[in-house]
C-alpha cells in the first residue's frame, strides 16, 4: 500500500472538468488530471433514474493532500452532491509514486 490515492468525479461538461483539473495541479493537490469525455453515467437522483454524458477526472494525489482536494472540489463543483472517491494505490512504478509526491506538498 502506498500513500498515493486515485480520485474520480464526474463533471457535466469538458470546460469545467479542464478548469477545475487545472486549477488542481495549479495548487499542487493533484500532481495529474486525466480527462475522459463522454461517459455515460446512469444513476438514482430525486427518484428518478437518470442517464447524461459526462467527463470523467481522474486526479493523481497524496493522501496528506486528499482532504484539501476534497474540500476544493466540494466548494467549486457544479453538482449539488458531486461523485468523489478516493481510491488507494496499492503499487506502482516507484519513480512515478515518487513524482505525485513530490508535486502534491502538503
Amino acid at each position: 500500500m502506498t500513500d498515493i490515492l486515485i480520485v474520480v468525479c464526474c463533471f457535466p461538461n469538458l470546460a469545467g472538468a479542464r478548469q477545475i483539473g487545472t486549477l488542481m495541479v495549479e495548487k499542487q493537490l493533484a500532481a495529474c488530471v486525466n480527462l475522459v469525455p463522454s461517459v455515460e453515467s446512469i444513476f438514482r437522483w430525486q427518484g428518478k433514474v437518470s442517464a447524461e454524458s459526462e467527463v470523467l477526472a481522474v486526479f493523481k494525489t497524496s493522501a496528506a493532500c486528499y482532504p484539501r482536494l476534497e474540500e476544493e472540489l466540494r466548494h467549486r463543483h457544479p453538482y449539488d452532491v458531486p461523485e468523489i472517491l478516493a481510491l488507494p494505490v496499492s503499487g506502482g512504478s516507484e519513480n512515478y509514486l515518487a513524482w505525485v509526491r513530490a508535486e502534491t506538498q502538503a
